[in-house]
């Protein structure tokens, strides 16, 4: 039986890849076990310092299988109620590298909702994006939670209360998407893109995009001092000592991400 996932990491970069594409990369238990895995190698492998993730096919992932449909939303140990369902990537794991979403095509659902919580997203033309669950009969939850930050509260309303889809022009208007691209670029641009985040000391760059998400969360003083803890903590990591020798020699530094 083939992957549900693919992982592969060139260099610095892991590309991470939905692989049902006989079923537009629909998500059921055996996909969300393989993808939770895949973030989770992502995040623990120092060596992969950027992800951009994409769909085979013509799909990026079109949501859950509906006949897995508890399989997609993952397991959980105890009361469903109490515990929050933060077992995968879309729905909370913290992931401070840098993410790229590389949308080749459908975009819907837990799709949509993986999408929001990446840093920079690459749709191409023929993309689609949108929440079809209250056209089924249930809420949008994880979605819900993110989207509105991410497009502001009458965009979000329009595609989580409608369940209507949008393509990429209306998705970069609304700031869901920053670049559309013709389909066969979408991944030139993402490795593109890859390349220029590369530039930056890795985990300089993890410790600005947590300060970006936690100061967005703390009281103004409680983030300026943990920020400064942080600053202090990157500041005497050997990279930084690289960053400042390599601008006194006036080369481009070679970083280690220690």
């Amino acid at each position: 039986m083939a992957e549900t996932v693919l992982y592969h990491r060139d260099g610095h970069v892991a590309t991470i890849t939905y692989n049902r594409p006989q079923v537009l990369n629909a998500i059921n238990g055996e996909l969300r076990q393989d993808m939770n895995a895949a973030w989770n190698h992502f995040r623990e492998d120092d060596e992969a310092w950027v992800a951009i993730v994409t769909g085979a096919g013509r799909a990026f992932c079109v949501g859950a299988d509906l006949k897995d449909g508890a399989g997609a939303a993952g397991s959980w140990p105890g009361s469903f109620w109490e515990i929050p369902t933060i077992n995968s990537f879309e729905s909370g794991m913290e992931i401070w590298k840098p993410t790229v979403a590389a949308v080749n095509g459908h975009c819907l659902g837990y799709g949509l909702t993986l999408v929001c919580a990446c840093d920079f997203v690459i749709a191409s033309e023929e993309a689609e994006f949108g929440f079809p669950e209250v056209r089924l009969g249930v809420p949008t939850i994880v979605g819900a939670i993110r989207l509105p930050g991410r497009v502001g509260w009458h965009n979000a309303m329009e595609l989580l209360l409608t369940g209507e889809r949008v393509d990429a022009r209306r998705a970069k208007e609304m700031g869901l998407v920053g670049r559309v691209v013709p389909p066969d670029r979408v991944m030139e641009e993402a490795g593109a893109l890859a390349a220029r985040l590369l530039q930056a000391a890795p985990l300089a760059a993890r410790a600005t995009k947590e300060m970006a998400y936690r100061g967005s969360q703390l009281p103004w003083a409680d983030a300026v001092r943990m920020g400064e803890t942080m600053r202090r903590l990157a500041g005497a990591t050997e990279d930084a000592r690289e960053g400042r020798q390599a601008a006194r020699e006036s080369r481009p530094p070679r970083w280690q991400g220690r």
